[in-house]
């Protein structure tokens, strides 16, 4: 599990809305540990405060869903990462989360994220198969 959430390139994060409703958006994302991070990057968005920072804010509980698909369903998995979400606007946590997405995404190395980041701890794994 740990080897197929490293590799993945895109994530599936899904948080909690202040009326209980889903919200999963996609996310770069990076696995250090017993911790996922993810930042909120430059990319073109509606606003600096996103939903999915503003749902962490009122409840913490997140997951992070990676999968892979192809026609011949033999082949076909997902890992699903449960856990408790803190978001980092400064410090030294922040820091080195930048530094291990730069180092997953060149993308990142060219324009690092102007956002905060959010710090998953990891609680519970599942997978199929």
């Amino acid at each position: 599990m740990r080897r197929r959430v490293s590799e993945a390139r895109v994530g599936h994060l899904a948080t909690t809305t202040t009326d209980g409703g889903p919200h999963v958006v996609p996310c770069c994302f990076v696995l250090r540990r017993t911790r996922l991070y993810t930042a909120v990057d430059a990319k073109p968005k509606s606003s600096g405060r996103l939903q999915r920072v503003r749902n962490l804010e009122t409840n913490p509980a997140a997951s992070l869903l990676v999968d892979h698909y192809e026609e011949d369903w033999a082949n076909l998995w997902w890992v699903r990462i449960d856990g408790t979400a803190r978001i980092r606007v400064s410090g030294s946590e922040r820091d080195a989360a930048f530094e291990l997405l730069a180092a997953k995404y060149p993308q990142y190395r060219r324009e690092p994220p102007p956002g905060p980041v959010i710090a998953i701890d990891t609680r519970t794994w599942r997978a199929w198969p």
